[in-house]
């Protein structure tokens, strides 16, 4: 145990998607974008990251595994 160990990468937990949706959050206010989670039966959202611009969003893709269009959510 040094005083500079390395940090183990986090892998992203796993959503099923027969359960959770990923949806966009945006604010009519500002604009601002949030990819979440979207629990199909209750509908409760888990957000997992801010959207700045398009490299946010191709990078929550690729780790999600997310293709096709997202549904937004106001």
């Amino acid at each position: 145990m040094g005083l500079f160990s390395r940090h183990k990468k986090e892998t992203p937990p796993l959503y099923p998607p027969e359960q959770w949706e990923p949806v966009l959050r945006c604010s009519i206010c500002t604009g601002e974008q949030v990819a979440c989670m979207l629990e199909r039966e209750s509908g409760k959202l888990r957000e997992i990251m801010l959207i700045r611009d398009e490299r946010d969003l191709a990078a929550f893709r690729k780790t999600y595994g997310v293709t096709g269009e997202m549904r937004r959510v106001y």
